[in-house]
């Protein structure tokens, strides 16, 4: 059997990391994952006067009380989809912000106008002009706040400017993802009042200041369910460690539907498969439903499953264009719209394939792990905003992978 050891949760680093800006001292933050997406980050406060100390691999302070203009560069910003925190933070701290509109994975049309809607309700003015939102208020005063969609992205913003507004902001249908309740709990450390959140109603009594903190991030759930699914996939026996077994329990009863069997311990997760893998029908839904970021991988798993299974994507609009990859590697999937419908045929075979956003390019490893002969995986940037040293991990499990650079390219290498 073996073991492997989870980062800390990108989607909650991301903003955890912006909301450092709001104290008024430094911030100690632990179990951050070593991902592009968070080196961004980093990099845009410093490119902004914070004061950044590496304390270790995985531990930084960060002190953002030098930070006087709310400006996020462009160039830093467009590269990532979460800069968009950035807007909800410096709001809170300076009332005004000038941020570009956010970049990453191309998953269809990703609008902030829940952000922008949030914002206006605290009493703040949003103009977009030339690729850059503007948000600015001569007083945030609290407010309530109805989100027409759940959406993580607007629930965080609209916390973000909220925690220093006067009076309470009431956020109704709020996402309850867990990276939610994380970035609620850091900032709770810091002094705010934030109750309810990890429900759809989260109430924020505004306070005047905001200390530093030290905060540990939650593991990383996605992660987690990916190394699951790749132990799945593998017909392997592996040991998933620092991990939160009530975050993934999405994850895990669709996994047992499957026919993989799951042995949950206090912090750590047994994943093995000792009999066929069989069909299932999946629908991504915000928390606590199945999760969006782990479509991808779940249908690489399912082409490997006995019968027709049933993918329905519930939030976003281009989600599946994964699928033409898979399908150079013997998959058998048709897409019509937010449905995919996939003909188990229990083999795959390596072939040359290009990740097209991150989850996407983690579903092309567990493709590529379990097909026979050699997959080559482009473009492997994508995985890299999101994982850490996954190639490392996969072969500390054994697996036959080596990434390697190529002039003008990036290539990763499986053998099944």
């Amino acid at each position: 059997m073996g073991e492997v050891e989870i980062s800390g949760a990108k989607n909650a680093a991301v903003a955890i990391i912006p909301a450092t800006i709001l104290a008024d001292g430094p911030c100690i933050i632990e179990n951050v994952p070593n991902i592009s997406d968070v080196s961004i980050a980093i990099r845009i406060l410093y490119e902004m006067g914070a004061d950044i100390k590496m304390i270790n691999k995985s531990t930084i302070q960060i002190d953002s009380t030098r930070i006087m203009e709310p400006v996020v560069p462009y160039e830093m910003a467009r590269h990532m989809r979460a800069s968009y925190y950035f807007l909800g933070t410096l709001l809170g701290k300076f009332g005004r912000a000038r941020v570009s509109m956010p970049g990453g994975c191309d998953l269809g049309d990703r609008p902030i106008d829940q952000h922008i809607k949030a914002f206006k309700a605290l009493g703040a003015s949003c103009v977009i002009d030339h690729g850059m939102v503007n948000a600015y208020a001569d007083n945030l005063v609290g407010a309530q706040i109805y989100l027409d969609v759940v959406t993580v992205g607007a629930t965080i913003n609209a916390m973000l400017a909220a925690v220093k507004a006067s009076g309470l902001t009431v956020i109704e249908n709020a996402a309850k993802e867990p990276h939610v309740v994380d970035l609620a709990n850091f900032l709770n450390s810091m002094g705010a009042d934030i109750m309810g959140a990890g429900t759809d109603v989260i109430k924020i009594r505004g306070v005047s200041k905001l200390n530093g903190a030290n905060y540990s991030i939650i593991p990383d759930q996605i992660e987690a369910g990916t190394f699951m699914i790749a132990a799945a996939a593998t017909k392997g026996d592996v040991l998933i460690k620092n991990i939160i077994p009530k975050h993934l329990e999405p994850i895990t009863a669709k996994l047992e539907k499957i026919g993989v069997n799951i042995e949950e311990f206090d912090d750590s997760i047994r994943v093995w498969v000792d009999g066929p893998l069989v069909k299932t029908s999946v629908k991504t839904m915000p928390h606590p439903g199945f999760p969006t970021d782990m479509q991808p991988q779940i249908a690489a798993l399912l082409t490997l499953a006995e019968g027709t299974s049933i993918i329905t994507e519930g939030v976003w609009d281009n989600r599946f264009r994964y699928v033409d990859e898979l399908r150079r590697m013997g998959a058998d999937i048709s897409v019509d719209g937010k449905v995919a419908v996939i003909e188990g045929t229990g083999r795959l075979t390596g072939a040359p394939v290009k990740a097209t956003d991150l989850r996407a390019g983690a579903a092309l490893i567990i493709a590529g792990l379990a097909a026979t002969g050699t997959t080559e995986i482009e473009d492997i940037y994508h995985i890299e905003r999101g994982y850490e040293n996954m190639d490392l991990k996969l072969r500390g499990l054994g697996a036959d992978i080596i990434k390697r650079n190529i002039p003008g390219s990036a290539v990763r290498k499986a053998i099944g």
